[in-house]
């Protein structure tokens, strides 16, 4: 190597480069020695570096896409300072929410429910109240803003089991989640995931009632039945569906819901008495009459579950008034899917593509 090369500084110029011919480039050789060869402690240096290195990226480099989980959880990390009052200011149309509450284990009932109100262009005014983490990430990353977890995070694995402690748990928290919004000055309408809607409900909310609600009693009642609150019943109080409820600001709707968080307190879930949050709303219901403006939806429009899917005779005789269904009178998500595809219900395997979440 001549003289000239060895009097060149240790790392070439770029410029240096930018002049040589195409064929001095092809000829070109960098020096042999190095830094690295003159300097054992640097190698030693740069070998623990690779070391510390190594160390912080080895938990995300096990399995594929996991470099890729690194980015996103500094991207989901945004979603935990996210509140409700920044995401119904958000989602709201015409001062407006439609709200449910998922855990994981329901993101495909919920995806069912997405499309059957993406059909009646509704889907726009959806906030979904995520109980775990692993919900409030999956809901955003698909379709940002319309996720939000209030915290404390409820355990996602015993959310779902009807019965169980942490059903409870979670069917709890829905009063003051709605109380919280309506203080915020919006109307909220509420839906369980195990509903689907045939055709727009709004309608259906006639008058300027304080809240609108359904039966969840199972017989046949007169086509043109009355919006009053029905008589309690064998246990003393009346028995609505706390699966859907349309509520407006106002201090009858923002009384019984205080109400209904009051009577879960003085009926907590035991192991001899597993309660859910329908009694209390029912109790609350009664303890409030008067108080109240109430507004009971047509049962034609509006049927329980234990009409719709066990009565074949009443379903043919209101054909074409069926608003929303409930998948209710059953237990079990394996079982509430397959009654669901059985009746044709079932959405979100074929039609994917018409929920914001896309195929889950």
């Amino acid at each position: 190597m001549s003289a000239f090369l060895h009097q060149r500084p240790l790392h070439t110029p770029s410029s240096y480069l930018d002049d040589l011919s195409p064929r001095s480039r092809q000829n070109y050789q960098k020096p042999t020695s190095s830094l690295l060869s003159r300097s054992p402690a640097v190698l030693v240096l740069l070998l623990l570096s690779l070391l510390i290195v190594a160390g912080v990226l080895f938990p995300y480099i096990q399995s594929p896409g996991s470099l890729l989980s690194l980015s996103s959880r500094s991207s989901d990390s945004k979603w935990r300072g996210y509140t409700l009052p920044d995401a119904a200011a958000y989602v709201a149309r015409n001062n407006t929410l439609i709200v449910c509450a998922v855990s994981e284990a329901y993101l495909p009932f919920l995806n069912n429910w997405l499309i059957s109100i993406s059909r009646q262009k509704q889907q726009e005014k959806v906030l979904v109240i995520a109980e775990d983490y692993a919900t409030l990430y999956k809901v955003n990353e698909r379709w940002p803003g319309h996720a939000v977890l209030v915290p404390p995070a409820l355990e996602a694995a015993a959310a779902h089991k009807f019965g169980s402690q942490g059903f409870f748990n979670f069917t709890a928290r829905r009063p003051r989640h709605l109380l919280q919004i309506l203080e915020l000055g919006y109307n909220v309408m509420y839906n369980d995931v195990d509903m689907v809607w045939l055709s727009d409900p709004f309608p259906y909310l006639k008058g300027e009632h304080d809240v609108y609600f359904m039966d969840d009693m199972a017989f046949v009642k007169p086509l043109d039945h009355s919006h009053e609150l029905p008589p309690p019943g064998k246990k003393g109080r009346t028995y609505i569906c706390s699966c859907f409820i349309y509520l407006r600001p106002t201090s009858g709707a923002k009384l019984l819901m205080k109400k209904w968080i009051e009577e879960l307190q003085d009926q907590p879930w035991s192991r001899a008495k597993k309660a859910n949050d329908q009694p209390g709303f029912n109790w609350a219901l009664n303890k409030t009459a008067g108080q109240v403006d109430v507004y009971l939806l047509p049962q034609k429009a509006f049927p329980t579950g234990g009409l719709y899917f066990k009565n074949k005779t009443w379903v043919q005789e209101t054909k074409g008034m069926h608003v929303v269904i409930h998948n209710n009178y059953i237990i079990g998500f394996e079982k509430k899917t397959k009654r669901f595809k059985d009746y044709g219900l079932w959405l979100a395997d074929d039609y994917a593509s018409e929920s914001p979440l896309g195929r889950l």
